[in-house]
């Protein structure tokens, strides 16, 4: 089984922010993506601990849905995670360091970057996950980690291959703080770069994620094997960025714990805002059910296969609320199947415009940033229901509601939409020739 040792992070948010930005992902596009190519590693080391819910493979009636992760694929939607992630239900302790450089010397104190992003995501990983993720930032070094190295020097670039620049960085953190850190004691590692070191983020976004990597420099006896930079600060004035900067980490961390970007080149055209690994620029938004699962965050209990032809009925409870049934799961192959959950304006999903049966298919056999899943929009062409900033307008009013009907005439699936229920929840019926 190949695993991911390079996983591009944010890339995909040229849809929602200024006009440069969308030149510079056009511009770099085929460097990304050539880099992605060249990024998978078979892990030459063992493994701590597993990622994803390893209890989905002991449910007989669930295996047609447990679509595999496919072979060549370097972050694939499979089910189950493979090795080589950070576990993603339990306590998981991240270190975060705060790193500055000679040629951009970190403004005010390293606490402040550092207040970006928490207690904030760990809320949300609380609230996304029911409580299953208990995240738990540490920050054993208050003051900014000045590299030897001026960030010039370095050569990070968007899209920059973790060969020779981000292995001499990783290096020289590991050199600068191993005194002081035992990083034997963490899951994953956040580096909080000081937001004057590279382009802004209106321009280039340059947060990264490196995961799966067993090849990664060693500290304390444990290869550093899932790190995230994050750099800049998604900031374009609209006033939002208070409450949503730090979205970026979230989006970041989802790759230590498996999940592929589901952004393409063009921005959040297949899923639009309906996964923080599609869209982390703009107002809150959850993850996929889907990805849910995969994690560990829903029991097999709250999951139904509709494998076999004929008809079957699902009643499926909001996705943010605890409990309930919350997916249904339509197997086309081995590698493929449509997904059926419900989204309501709740919890991690306060961006909602329109509630109701979100539709999407997903595909194990294409990679992190081609599109492997793809949300079905129930009004096309509609312009969308949401004026929020940052947010993909045109699938924000893509959940089916009562009275209608999802079909896919090659596969022969039709999901209709029978009712609500009046607490948010909704019956579907899937129909399969």
């Amino acid at each position: 089984m190949k695993d991911t040792r390079r996983i591009r992070g944010t890339a995909g948010h040229g849809r929602h922010a200024r006009p440069g930005r969308l030149g510079t992902l056009a511009a770099i596009g085929a460097l990304t993506l050539a880099a992605l190519a060249t990024a998978s590693a078979t892990l030459p080391l063992p493994i701590r601990a597993s990622a994803g819910p390893a209890s989905t493979a002991h449910d007989s009636t669930l295996t047609p849905c447990r679509i595999a992760p496919a072979a060549g694929v370097q972050m694939s939607e499979g089910v189950p995670t493979p090795t080589g992630y950070t576990r993603s239900t339990g306590t998981v302790r991240a270190l975060n360091l705060m790193v500055d450089f000679s040629d951009a010397p970190g403004p005010g104190r390293a606490a402040d970057r550092l207040g970006e992003f928490f207690p904030q995501t760990s809320q949300w990983f609380r609230t996304s996950s029911y409580g299953r993720l208990d995240y738990r930032p540490e920050a054993p070094l208050k003051d900014w980690l000045r590299m030897p190295l001026p960030f010039a020097d370095y050569g990070i670039e968007r899209g920059a291959p973790y060969e020779p620049g981000y292995r001499r960085l990783v290096q020289d953190i590991v050199t600068v703080a191993d005194p002081q850190v035992d990083f034997s004691e963490y899951d994953l590692v956040n580096i909080l770069v000081t937001p004057n070191a590279g382009p802004s983020a209106l321009d280039t976004v340059l947060s990264v994620t490196f995961s799966g990597n067993g090849e990664a420099p060693k500290a304390d006896g444990v290869p550093l094997s899932n790190t995230s930079f994050v750099y800049s600060r998604q900031d374009d004035g609209s006033g939002s960025y208070s409450r949503t900067g730090y979205r970026v980490l979230p989006h970041e961390n989802g790759h230590v714990f498996g999940l592929p970007d589901l952004y393409t080149m063009d921005g959040g055209g297949t899923v639009g805002h309906w996964d923080i690994m599609s869209e982390d620029w703009g107002a809150n938004n959850d993850l996929l059910g889907w990805h849910k699962w995969k994690l560990g965050w829903l029991d097999n209990a709250q999951v139904s296969c509709a494998a076999a032809p004929g008809e079957s009925e699902h009643d499926l409870t909001p996705l943010a609320t605890e409990g309930g049934h919350k997916l249904a799961f339509v197997p086309l192959s081995e590698e493929s199947g449509f997904a059926v959950e419900v989204r309501t304006r709740a919890g991690n999903d306060e961006a909602v415009c329109k509630p109701g049966v979100l539709i999407y298919r997903v595909e194990t056999d294409v990679d992190t940033g081609r599109g492997p899943v793809t949300v079905s929009d129930s009004e096309e062409r509609s312009g969308g229901c949401t004026r929020r900033p940052n947010v993909h307008a045109e699938l924000s009013d893509a959940p089916y509601g009562p009275g209608e009907t999802f079909r896919d005439r090659e596969s022969g699936v039709s999901v209709a939409v029978l009712g609500t229920d009046g607490d948010g929840g909704y019956r579907v019926r899937i129909s399969r020739s």
